[in-house]
């Protein structure tokens, strides 16, 4: 089987305020198929969905119950520090909670964390090694 992430779903509490948050923060336009009930974000092949917590737990056959960390962050890389920390006080002047402040990172990088309005954690990071397409993906080549 050929790897492929395709579609990544947060479950979130309130869906119209996690669809402004995304919105608002970043910029990022709805994609077909969004409306009342689910949001899609397009993401150069992967998609980003939202869709509410109890439902999508639900469809899932899990609890909807969430306590401290579950092992997952989502992130969004950038081409220099000066994006990333434009997009960090973007986010948390949209309403994301601050986990870690802008910083140079161990692995020669510098990168901060934020929680979205579920408290999902984000990753923005930067390094100078890291390439992307003409897409903005990013490519570990």
């Amino acid at each position: 089987m050929k790897p492929r992430l395709n579609i990544v779903t947060l479950g979130v509490k309130n869906l119209q305020e996690s669809r402004a948050f995304y919105k608002n923060a970043f910029g990022w336009e709805l994609a077909n198929g969004s409306d009342e009930n689910i949001v899609f974000f397009n993401h150069g092949g992967i998609v980003l969905a939202l869709y509410p917590l109890d439902k999508l737990a639900e469809d899932a056959g899990i609890t909807a119950e969430r306590s401290g960390f579950s092992g997952v962050t989502l992130a969004i890389n950038q081409d220099s520090k000066e994006a990333l920390i434009e997009t960090f006080n973007k986010a948390v002047e949209n309403g994301a909670k601050i986990l870690v402040e802008p910083r140079e990172t161990f692995w020669g990088g510098f990168d901060a964390y934020f929680a979205d309005p579920d408290g999902h954690p984000w990753e923005i990071a930067w390094a100078p090694f890291w390439k992307f397409d003409e897409q903005g993906s990013l490519f570990l080549g």
